[in-house]
């Protein structure tokens, strides 16, 4: 669901600091301003905890940054527009859970549904570290040579995906 003023912002840690800090700070500022969309994961018995949460916003990458398998699935544009997942954290004490799939799951939905609207033939991942890198490599992302950068077509995002 999207970042709202029930959530309860203050009290999240996820372990890392600017992770942490991004959404204690920021988040309400880059929403106000639309700077990036941001969800939260949350239960229904807590609805103001913050379980988890990630942001959505439109950039674009070169043609020559698109992985050759995935080339045939994105125009040949100097530029390709994206969707970038960012800032994906989830709670210190929920860790393990599979919530971080849940999350990317959602943002792969939110992605899909809107790029018709948007124009987004690629969903775009900033890896933190090598650990992350795997998370999303295990979910179909492609690394992109010496990064942490990991792309994937938006038409395989959307394969037999509902909502």
């Amino acid at each position: 669901m999207p970042l709202g003023k029930l959530h309860d912002r203050a009290g999240f840690t996820c372990g890392v600091g600017s992770l942490a800090g991004y959404l204690k700070t920021q988040a309400g500022q880059d929403v106000r301003r639309k700077a990036n969309a941001v969800f939260v994961l949350s239960s229904e018995a807590e609805p103001q905890r913050v379980l988890g949460s990630d942001t959505l916003c439109a950039i674009a990458i070169s043609q020559g940054e698109v992985p050759e398998a995935a080339r045939k699935y994105v125009p040949r544009y100097p530029l390709v527009s994206c969707t970038l997942i960012g800032r994906l954290a989830i709670a210190k004490d929920q860790q393990g859970q599979c919530l971080g799939s849940i999350l990317l799951a959602d943002a792969f939905l939110r992605a899909f549904e809107s790029a018709s609207t948007v124009g987004s033939s690629m969903v775009v991942v900033d890896a933190l570290d090598e650990a992350a890198a795997g998370f999303y490599a295990a979910h179909g992302f492609v690394r992109l040579p010496d990064s942490l950068r990991l792309v994937m077509p938006m038409r395989q995002t959307g394969a037999g995906a509902e909502r």
